[in-house]
C-alpha cells in the first residue's frame, strides 16, 4: 500500500506546479548576463580567465566596435535581430554588452556571421569563425585516377 500511494500520487497537479521557462538561464561564474552588464569593468575583468585579464590590462577593449554593436542593438526593432557589423578583430573578447549582436567576423576570405550568445562571454570572436574548411574524408585516391593507382590497405 505504501508503495502504491507513494508512486502514483496526484498526477494531475504535477504539470500545473511545474513552470516552463522559455529559455535556459545562462550563468557566467555565478552571474546572469543582465547582472554582468551592470558590473564595472574592473569587476568584470576580475571574473575573466587569466589570458583575458592580461589582455584587458594591457590593451583594453576596442571601444569603437563595442559602440557600433550597442548602437545597432538600439536601432533594431523589438523582436528583430540587429544589423550585421563587420570586423577583422578576431582577437576581440566577447563581453556582456555584445550579447545579442550580429557580427561578421573576417576569416581571411570572407565574413562569417556570428550571433553572439550568452555562453560566448569570455571567448574570442575568432573561435566562432573558422579560417579553414574542415576536411571531408571520402574514398581513397584522386578523382579520375585509374583503379590501379589507388592504395587500399
Amino acid at each position: 500500500r505504501i508503495l502504491a500511494t507513494h508512486g502514483q500520487g496526484n498526477m494531475a497537479s504535477k504539470p500545473e506546479e511545474k513552470k516552463r521557462r522559455p529559455f535556459k538561464r545562462f550563468f557566467y561564474r555565478g552571474y546572469e548576463v543582465h547582472q554582468l552588464v551592470d558590473l564595472s569593468n574592473t569587476e568584470l575583468v576580475n571574473l575573466m580567465h587569466s589570458r583575458a585579464r592580461r589582455r584587458f590590462r594591457r590593451q583594453g577593449i576596442d571601444k569603437k566596435l563595442l559602440k557600433k554593436l550597442i548602437a545597432a542593438k538600439k536601432r533594431a526593432a523589438p523582436g528583430t535581430k540587429p544589423e550585421i557589423i563587420k570586423t577583422h578583430l578576431r582577437n576581440m573578447i566577447v563581453v556582456p554588452p555584445m550579447v545579442g549582436s550580429m557580427v561578421g567576423v573576417y576569416n581571411g576570405k570572407g565574413y562569417i556571421l556570428v550571433e553572439v550568445k550568452p555562453d560566448m562571454v569570455g571567448h574570442y570572436l575568432g573561435e566562432f569563425a573558422l579560417t579553414y574548411k574542415p576536411v571531408r574524408h571520402g574514398r581513397p585516391g584522386v578523382a579520375g585516377a585509374s583503379m590501379a593507382q589507388r592504395f587500399i590497405p
